[in-house]
């Protein structure tokens, strides 16, 4: 928000003068949830306008403050906020949850949802849309996948977006080098998608392989000495590329456990990192939880 620009309804900007009344004494009544950003934060302009859009869709179910780290350094302070954008949830006057990073809409609503938060009023459609949504998909296999997207690429050679679904299809098979070329070659508008980022943190975790010790030989490490993070840290990425998401999370969660500090808080970005790969919703609102326990 500008300072010229009226605050949308349940969305306030707080300082410390006004915390006590507007955060506190608020949340004994509503769920707070507090929003440390800056204005120089990439992640925290793109975070902003969708916490904005669900305050007004939740109509009251929640409140949203913001808070300027830069206006207000004594309030980060008190929260020990490290990065931004993160988010804290207030219930009671206490702080249930909080959340280090910039998460997508449908992560919000998930994180909502386990805290009991629901939309005041019923969205046009909402109910068919996520009937759709709560069928069971039905397993594809990523290699069929590909050859189907090859075909219709060749008959639409200039639809950007059918091969931003082959990199994803191919990165699943393990052909990295493919998919590289082909999320090279998006324009602009697709190269900030959410799916080309996700794609390219998977790229970055499969090119860590590279010389890499085997699993076995990584696990057999760990085991004569639990303190080797280097080791952890190749061993959760092996897990990842592999297709074991949870095995993957808790190594690099033991790591923040150990270390938060480690090579420049590599616990937390690998975390982050497989947050934007892995596509179990469930699953990364878990570990999210177990991240922001250990951090906060």
């Amino acid at each position: 928000m500008t300072p010229d620009t009226a605050p949308p309804a349940h969305v306030f900007d707080v300082t410390t003068d006004s915390f006590e009344t507007a955060v506190l004494q608020r949340s004994m009544q509503t769920p707070v949830l507090v929003d440390f950003w800056a204005e120089w934060c990439g992640p925290c302009k793109s975070l902003g306008p969708i916490l904005e859009k669900l305050a007004r869709d939740y109509g009251g179910a929640f409140e949203l403050a913001k808070i300027d780290v830069d206006k207000e350094p004594q309030l980060a302070g008190a929260f020990q906020v490290r990065s931004i954008p993160t988010l804290f949830l207030l219930k009671g006057g206490q702080v249930v949850d909080a959340v280090p990073g910039a998460l997508t809409e449908g992560q919000l609503r998930e994180f909502f949802a386990h805290h009991g938060i629901e939309p005041a009023v019923s969205i046009a459609g909402a109910d068919e849309e996520a009937g759709a949504e709560d069928a069971a998909p039905v397993p594809v296999d990523p290699r069929a996948e590909a050859e189907r997207l090859r075909g219709e690429i060749a008959a639409a050679p200039d639809q950007d977006e059918l091969k931003l679904d082959l990199a994803l299809a191919l990165l699943k098979t393990g052909e990295t080098a493919e998919a590289q070329t082909l999320l090279d070659g998006l324009p602009a508008n697709l190269a900030t998608d959410d799916r080309t980022l996700s794609a390219r943190a998977r790229l970055d975790f499969a090119a860590l392989l590279k010389d890499a010790p085997a699993l076995e030989a990584l696990q057999t490490a760990i085991a004569g000495d639990p303190g080797d993070l280097r080791a952890r840290h190749l061993l959760g990425t092996r897990h990842l590329v592999g297709g074991d998401d949870e095995a993957a999370l808790e190594q690099f969660l033991e790591m923040l456990r150990r270390d938060r500090d480690f090579d420049g808080g590599l616990p937390r970005k690998a975390l982050i990192d497989a947050f934007r790969v892995i596509e179990d919703a469930a699953l990364v609102g878990s570990y999210r939880r177990k991240m922001s326990s250990v951090l906060f």
